[in-house]
């Protein structure tokens, strides 16, 4: 089947999940997304894990009355040893996990993989995003996101914060067969981003600019990213939106 024939990448994993039971599901990596997509699971019961306090009340909001018995949302650092010690599941979700914990385990991305593993009881299912910020497109689209990616990191350093660390496709299966997985399945789907990309990576810009001791920077970054968002915005409604790029799905089981 075409990967274009697939609105999210959540419909990718289904498809490559098939006919199997999803049994019991750690969503290792929770987000409001990921969430949304998992209440819609027939699951034997689910475990959502996130790092952040703040992600947590966003997602308890969402859940509403949704959580049954058996769920449970946990608020956790990969890093400690004893975070879900000894329980294993049949379906593990990592969900932009690897990018994400830039903000909360620095430098710690190569051991994910071996951590996750005596979770995942059946199936593990990786999506990721190929890194773009650090390369210079020459199509008016690719220019126009590696700008604003570029923007938005700057200002997040500025602010304190650490900026996700996206890896390559490649670099994800490597560090899966070392882990002890094998690679079942992989798939790209291309990227169009449009105007909730523009507004809220360039409203991430606003809200760290609001930190800086510096308000003569803060105050020429904020006309910069108003500047910028014009721009984006009106490239947006002239493409049809911003093609460039690619997010992917990646299948894998224990050996």
């Amino acid at each position: 089947m075409d990967d274009t024939a697939f609105k999210s990448l959540y419909d990718l994993v289904q498809h490559m999940h098939g006919e199997l039971p999803w049994g019991r599901v750690l969503d290792a990596g929770t987000g409001r997304g990921s969430m949304s997509w998992l209440l819609d699971l027939e699951t034997v019961g689910w475990t959502a894990v996130t790092g952040a306090q703040s992600m947590a009340g966003e997602v308890r909001r969402q859940i509403g009355g949704d959580l049954r018995e058996q769920d449970r949302l946990v608020v956790g650092n990969w890093m400690d040893p004893e975070l879900l010690a000894g329980e294993r599941y049949d379906t593990v979700l990592a969900d932009y996990l690897v990018g994400a914990i830039e903000g909360f385990a620095p430098y710690w991305q190569d051991r994910i993989f071996a951590r996750l593993r005596p979770l995942v009881g059946r199936r593990l299912y990786v999506i990721g995003l190929e890194p773009y910020v650090q390369y210079s497109p020459a199509d008016p689209a690719g220019r126009m996101v590696c700008e604003i990616g570029r923007l938005r990191d700057a200002c997040l350093l500025l602010a304190g914060d650490r900026p996700y660390r996206e890896y390559p496709m490649d670099w994800i299966l490597r560090q899966l067969r070392l882990a002890g997985f094998k690679p079942l399945d992989t798939r790209r789907l291309a990227i169009r981003y449009g105007e909730r990309f523009v507004n809220s990576q360039l409203d991430m810009c606003d809200q760290r600019l609001l930190r800086l001791q510096d308000r003569g920077l803060a105050m020429a970054l904020s006309e910069h990213v108003a500047q910028l968002r014009r721009r984006a915005l009106a490239l947006v409604k002239a493409e049809g939106g911003l093609r460039y790029g690619h997010d992917y799905v990646i299948a894998a089981e224990p050996v």
